[in-house]
């Protein structure tokens, strides 16, 4: 698995666990919706660090909490 598609896997997961929808996740970490709607359909190649920060602070756990899931542990090493 590649780190975009882990990203992508962590923000469903994350979704799904505090039953929340894409809407609403975009309104409580202000991030646009078409930015998450790109991000979960995979149109976004590269999510920011900031992105994925505002995300997290919208849901309410730390950056070390989105990184600590075993969805993001023996990732392919992407060179492009």
């Amino acid at each position: 698995m590649r780190t975009q598609e882990a990203v992508v896997c962590r923000i469903r997961e994350l979704i799904e666990e505090k039953e929340i929808t894409v809407s609403k996740l975009s309104i409580i970490s202000a991030v646009p919706p078409s930015t998450l709607k790109n991000i979960i359909n995979g149109n976004s190649k590269n999510t920011g660090i900031v992105t994925i920060a505002k995300l997290c602070d919208g849901l309410g756990i730390s950056l070390q909490e989105f990184i600590a899931d075993p969805v993001f542990s023996g990732l392919d090493q992407e060179i492009e």
